[in-house]
């Protein structure tokens, strides 16, 4: 039940999130969020009864959708083209370190009053560093702050060590050439755009359909650990040293056959592992929890291409809003993924069916979308609509944020 109701959390935080990041700002959702997690979480710890624990529980969630949802639009309106997908692992290699931490702490804590406190209070600190963290550029010109705007990249020029080129950029040039992108932003924008614009609607069908197929298959393995006979702080460590190699992989694969490949071979190797057990006997434990190990592997590259995909096909106008929406169906396959199990009481092979089948299902739909490979973010709902595999030269590019886009800046982060 606990577990149910905090998965809803992080549905209905993907929701308000997502709306309110569109609305007051990326860095401002997520200094709350982490705000909100810092106390909701060790509130958690001391929750005299059921009820309060579950409320709690609801409200981390929430926060969690915000934290999560924030960063990897922030990483991705920031960091240059070259350097989104390696920024992207790296921040996906973060979420394994906590996958290392939390068995190695639950063992040394086993009360769980006092393991929900260690690892609630790191969240006060976290919330602290929001301050210097540098709001979108992006977002900050298309809601008409462009002084705001400049202010900030002069600010991560002078980290960058390219002070002068800062200094150099002024506001009537940001406003110059971010002028169509700002006049489309005064227009109004909202869910319903998602659907009613042909092109974001096949995107956010396919899409949705893939964040629900990873979620639905990655909780089917990671909710069912004690199940493979194997000591669960074992195999949990070892669940978390799968990312290693295979967020190694995808990255590789991301940066040079594209996003669109890597979506599709992550899920559709996922599901061909999941089903691949049913011919394992259960006697044979060591070779069911390998093709286990595998397919959490292919789940965690289906993540980490996932949020930076997500990001890099919808429009800075609705992006966060998207990533909201997506994150719904994500938090719908995680809260079903567990109830499909009592399936297994009519036959034990149908769960597994289904755990299989969901996610090549959703490769195949994902063959769908168009590549983002070396392709500039979408700044409005008209460069969407664009003919597939068209894309803005390099030149056209860099003259928007030349600090951002400079050739130079690749070497930077």
């Amino acid at each position: 039940m606990a577990q149910s109701v905090y998965m809803a959390g992080v549905l209905v935080g993907g929701i308000v999130s997502g709306t309110l990041s569109d609305r007051f700002g990326r860095k401002l959702i997520l200094a709350a969020a982490y705000l909100m997690m810092a106390v909701t979480s060790t509130c958690t710890a001391f929750a005299p009864n059921l009820m309060a624990y579950i409320v709690f529980r609801f409200l981390s969630g929430a926060s969690f959708s915000g934290i999560s949802l924030s960063t990897v639009i922030l990483c991705i309106e920031w960091v240059p083209m070259p350097l989104r997908a390696i920024q992207s692992t790296l921040t996906g290699y973060c979420y394994t370190i906590g996958q290392f931490i939390l068995p190695g702490l639950a063992y040394v804590i086993p009360e769980w009053r006092w393991l929900q406190l260690a690892v609630s209070v790191p969240f006060f600190i976290f919330f602290l560093q929001t301050w210097w963290i540098a709001e979108s550029v992006r977002w900050l010109v298309l809601k008409g702050k462009p002084e705001k705007a400049l202010w900030e990249l002069q600010r991560v020029a002078t980290c960058n060590g390219k002070k002068e080129e800062g200094n150099k950029l002024t506001v009537e040039e940001l406003t110059f050439n971010l002028q169509r992108e700002i006049t489309s932003a005064k227009s109004s924008h909202s869910v319903m755009d998602l659907f009613r614009v042909p092109a974001l609607r096949l995107i956010t069908c396919c899409i949705s359909l893939v964040w629900f197929a990873t979620s639905f298959a990655y909780y089917s393995l990671a909710m069912d650990l004690e199940g493979f006979g194997v000591n669960v702080y074992l195999l949990q460590v070892i669940f978390g040293g799968v990312d290693i190699p295979a967020k190694l992989i995808a990255i590789i694969i991301i940066s040079y056959l594209g996003r669109r490949t890597t979506q599709v071979l992550s899920l559709i190797l996922a599901g061909g592992v999941i089903l691949a057990t049913i011919f394992v006997p259960k006697d044979l434990q060591t070779l069911r929890t390998g093709l286990a190990v595998f397919g959490k592997g292919c789940l965690s590259a289906s993540f980490s291409c996932v949020f930076l995909y997500t990001g890099e096909l919808y429009p800075t106008v609705i992006r966060q809003t998207a990533m909201g929406i997506c994150n719904i169906w994500s938090r719908v396959g995680s809260m079903l993924s567990p109830l499909v199990k009592i399936m297994g009481e009519v036959s034990p092979f149908i769960p597994v069916i289904i755990y299989g089948t969901v996610p090549i299902m959703a490769g195949s739909f994902a063959c769908f979308l168009p590549e983002t490979l070396n392709v500039p973010l979408p700044e409005t709902i008209e460069d969407v609509n664009r003919k597939k595999g068209s894309r803005k030269s390099k030149e056209d590019h860099k003259v928007k944020i030349p600090l951002h886009f400079h050739e130079s800046d690749k070497d930077t982060s």
